[in-house]
């Protein structure tokens, strides 16, 4: 039973992450956390990402934008194995606040930028490296950071083929260099590699059939899709820290 809800939800997932330049893993962890464990998260999540972000790549191998790659994957890389390291050890669980503020300031430098049509959030491609570091090294740690670099891919000018393009390859190195580095630290087990397996192939309708219809979708609106996105990931982060905030 849980190898066909995890199937469903996966294709459901990832076919509406294509619309919105990512997200599948907001909608996979809170299942994971009650089907399996919280403990499976990182290793079940990072398993399911690696495959279906490589599925992906294939689909849109010809939209990357490899400068902003040559400048991620660098600090990504390091940033991976830091996390992962540190989620051997224990769990930072205030982490998801700051990611939900982040992305709440985001969704407001957007708005400003699209309503002035201004330059005021131009992104150049260096900010990728610091900021892959930083973004990997969360990833590692709960699991998935969400759309916290869709606001720079954006920035930045990228059209929607290759916001999925850059983000897919950008997130497919990290995701490789975290599964080895679970399977060191002793976080990664076969089982929860199964699930994730079963999460990365069941990907695969979701980001065909996503593809074909990002295809009918103009950039405005995809644009307009994904600031909405990030606003109800900030908002759903902060709802998960209820008992932070609360406290």
């Amino acid at each position: 039973m849980i190898v066909l809800i995890l199937t469903l939800a996966s294709s459901i997932a990832w076919f509406i992450s294509s619309l919105i330049g990512g997200g599948s893993p907001l909608i996979l962890i809170p299942l994971i956390s009650v089907l399996i464990s919280t403990s499976a998260v990182p290793p079940v999540i990072t398993t399911g990402m690696l495959f279906g972000n490589a599925q992906r790549v294939g689909l849109y191998w010809r939209h990357i934008e490899w400068r902003l790659v040559v400048w991620c994957l660098p600090g990504a890389s390091v940033g991976a194995v830091l996390g992962a390291f540190v989620v051997s050890r224990t769990r930072i669980e205030w982490l998801s606040l700051l990611l939900a503020g982040f992305l709440l300031a985001s969704v407001f430098g957007l708005l400003n930028s699209q309503r002035s049509q201004s330059s005021s959030f131009n992104v150049q491609a260096w900010y990728f490296l610091p900021v892959g570091f930083g973004d990997a090294f969360c990833s590692g740690l709960i699991g998935s950071t969400g759309p916290v670099l869709q606001p720079l891919y954006l920035g930045y000018g990228l059209t929607k083929e290759q916001v999925l393009a850059t983000k897919s390859f950008n997130v497919l190195g990290i995701h490789i260099i975290k599964l080895v580095a679970y399977s060191l630290f002793g976080v990664m087990s076969w089982p929860y590699f199964g699930y994730g397996l079963v999460i990365g192939l069941a990907a695969l309708p979701g980001n065909y059939l996503g593809q074909q219809v990002l295809k009918q979708m103009s950039e405005q609106q995809f644009r307009q899709l994904v600031i909405t996105f990030i606003g109800c990931s900030a908002l759903f982060m902060l709802w998960q820290q209820r008992s932070v905030l609360l406290f």
